[in-house]
């Protein structure tokens, strides 16, 4: 039995990240090794698993940036515990330095962020970035292993950070194929019922925040707009997702007279029943290291008019025909959609074999290759 001591904020089911992070602490608990959990929340079902120790950090005002430091604290000492049983430690990008292995699941140095906030908001967003850009290019160099995500992952990790290439592993995120696969034909009559659609108006899905342009909704709705006008689209666009700008966009779109097309659901826990009540994605991310949400929509059967910079995109196989090159402007994400809307049932095919593929890597496989790939530098 080797132990482990695992370091991030969350092990829970929301957020890419966290999801990774509570697949590896799970497939570690099952192999029987003793997983030390260093991090503000975990999964309640993983803290039940045999050999699985919490070791919880405070969370000040509920601010992850306020407790970053303690964390930091907390995973080296543990860190240092634990390596001197002779077992190993995991990080995640520059959330603590460990000579050991570092997860990377999104590099600072490959974006800054930007958003419509003003005032003392933006100005601690901007400090906050530097400090995370200077804390990831600290805790990466010393690692030994570092994982990343993707190919575009590795060259961000390599080219921004100053990683040698030696060190750095491509292991892509798994999926759980029992709950992220596409819907029987009852199934998603069941989710059209249960948002009100009794008619066959085709609906694309966007998930992400609405407080950090990354994700590019500002794109997603000046296409839509582009679109409304034309007489030949008719379809919805269905929003999961909250943050600050949420109600100005929703303002938005009754001025511009698109309330009746674009539904703003915020939060929500039942991502994959909207998915199955879909037939399309739309994630035109101006930065996306991975890019889950697009994955386990891929994963329900819809076609992804996605980035082609997102390292999820490396996976899409049959699907680069609705990858947009450019987005500088919604008219990329506009000519991507029509290309879609114009064959959707060839699109939804497409997707189909696609989503076979991934959903035949699964979170445990992907477990299974850090392992590995932790074994090989020991």
């Amino acid at each position: 039995m080797t132990a482990y001591a695992l370091v991030t904020g969350d092990f829970v089911r929301t957020g890419g990240m966290d999801v990774a992070n509570l697949a590896l602490a799970r497939h570690l608990a099952a192999r029987g090794e003793e997983v030390h959990l260093v991090a503000h929340r975990a999964d309640a079902a993983l803290l039940e698993m045999p050999g699985v120790v919490m070791h919880r950090v405070p969370k000040p005002l509920g601010s992850y940036l306020l407790g970053a430091p303690l964390l930091a604290r907390a995973g080296q000492r543990w860190g240092r515990v634990i390596t001197a049983r002779g077992g190993r430690q995991v990080v995640n990008g520059g959330n603590c330095i460990s000579t050991d292995t570092n997860w990377v699941h999104y590099v600072h140095a490959a974006h800054a962020p930007a958003s419509a906030e003003g005032g003392s908001r933006r100005v601690v967003r901007t400090w906050a970035h530097r400090r995370f850009v200077q804390d990831e290019r600290v805790a990466l160099r010393a690692a030994r292993l570092v994982i990343v995500n993707s190919e575009r992952t590795r060259a961000d990790v390599v080219q921004r950070v100053g990683v040698p290439d030696s060190r750095v592993r491509t292991v892509y995120y798994g999926t759980d194929p029992a709950v992220h696969r596409p819907p029987t034909a009852a199934e998603r009559r069941e989710a059209r019922a249960q948002l009100g659609w009794r008619d066959d108006t085709p609906a694309v899905a966007f998930v992400g925040a609405l407080g950090d342009r990354r994700k590019g909704f500002d794109l997603v709705f000046e296409a839509w707009r582009l679109a409304a006008r034309e007489r030949t689209w008719h379809a919805r666009l269905v929003v999961m997702g909250a943050g600050q700008e949420l109600p100005e966009w929703q303002a938005r779109a009754r001025r511009e007279g698109l309330a009746d097309v674009i539904r703003f659901i915020g939060f929500t826990q039942d991502v994959r029943g909207h998915l199955w009540a879909c037939d399309a994605v739309v994630a035109p991310s101006r930065y996306e290291a991975y890019g889950l949400a697009v994955h386990e929509a891929v994963c329900c059967g819809l076609p992804a008019i996605t980035s082609a910079e997102a390292g999820v995109s490396e996976r899409l196989r049959g699907l680069e025909g609705l990858q947009v090159n450019d987005l500088r402007d919604p008219g990329g994400v506009h000519a991507a959609m029509a290309v879609w809307y114009a064959d959707r049932e060839a699109w939804r095919r497409k997707a189909e074999e696609c989503s076979a593929a991934l959903r035949a890597w699964t979170w445990d496989d992907m477990s299974a290759a850090i392992v590995r790939a932790m074994q090989e530098v020991a």
